[in-house]
């Protein structure tokens, strides 16, 4: 999934288009990534890296804008927060193509459920953005429903805070990067290229490594570049063309797709915290998308 901040007061259908989309693809990456599930993580994220590269430097070479990534690489300050958000996705990565593998798909859903409201509450403890009455029980809501979790299976369902936390503070950090959406993407894999390349490498060299040997799998692990970049791309052009409180909606397509895939594909089961939790999850949801959908409408 991928941060941008959309500069249009009103929803163009081809901006819906775009953002819809996006969203629709991630929403079927999972079953991508658990026709994966024998490589390992850092592997598939390796490649996610660099077969992303091309594809980002294409579209920054037919949209002219290479010049912005030029001025970035000449800046310490831009140069040293994009290695932080680098580091950040890269996490996210690794952590979403461990949770499909191993059977965690649910608890991937549960992150992305929560990270709006987790970046509500980031807002409110870095930015000292206050919170309303609506958004003080969304937070409450799904925090409630993560002691539930906790307290059912006696332990912290890592996969989920895990993409909670990587993705939280990536998006926020990713707002002190001054530079476009796609120049940012591309730089970000660009400087994850150079540690994915020495870890493809030596995978190779040790023989451990799955590209090259197998002609399903090499296909596999070039085509998660192409997986990786055209969500986020479509994404980051489709946000400029739709309301922020359109795309607060919209961002539960992904999420809920992956839910349904996790029990109707991938034969996850709801235990009892799950069955507590995800709908108390849901209802902060709704609860916080109640001012977002009157708003939707009243600009209607």
């Amino acid at each position: 999934m991928a941060d941008a901040t959309p500069t249009q007061n009103a929803d163009t259908p081809k901006g819906l288009v775009l953002a819809v989309t996006a969203y629709v693809l991630w929403g079927f990456l999972p079953l991508y990534m658990k026709a994966m599930a024998h490589i390992a993580p850092v592997e598939v994220v390796a490649h996610r890296i660099i077969w992303s590269v091309p594809l980002a430097g294409l579209l920054l070479i037919a949209l002219g804008r290479t010049r912005d990534l030029k001025s970035a690489l000449r800046d310490p300050k831009m140069l040293g927060m994009a290695c932080l958000t680098a580091a950040l996705i890269s996490v996210n990565w690794a952590i979403y193509v461990w949770a499909i593998a191993s059977g965690h798909a649910l608890d991937a859903a549960l992150g992305y459920y929560i990270n709006p409201l987790f970046s509500i509450a980031l807002g409110a403890v870095l930015l000292r953005e206050p919170l309303n009455r609506t958004q003080l029980i969304a937070v409450g809501l799904a925090a409630a429903g993560v002691v539930v979790l906790v307290v059912e299976a006696g332990s912290l369902p890592w996969a989920a805070l895990g993409l909670m936390f990587s993705w939280g503070f990536y998006a926020f950090f990713k707002r002190s990067l001054p530079i476009g959406p796609n120049q940012g993407f591309f730089l970000e894999v660009l400087i994850l290229l150079i540690p994915a390349l020495v870890y493809v490498t030596w995978l190779g060299i040790n023989g451990t490594g799955h590209f090259g040997l197998v002609a399903t799998d090499t296909m596999l692990l070039a085509g998660a570049g192409v997986v990786t970049a055209v969500p986020l791309l479509i994404y980051a052009n489709g946000a400029k063309l739709v309301r922020l409180s359109t795309m607060g909606i919209l961002q539960y397509i992904a999420p809920t797709m992956i839910f349904v895939t996790a029990i109707a594909v991938f034969g996850e089961q709801i235990d009892r915290g799950r069955m507590i939790a995800f709908p108390l999850i849901w209802a902060a949801l709704v609860v916080y998308s109640i001012p977002m959908i009157r708003q939707i409408r009243a600009q209607a």
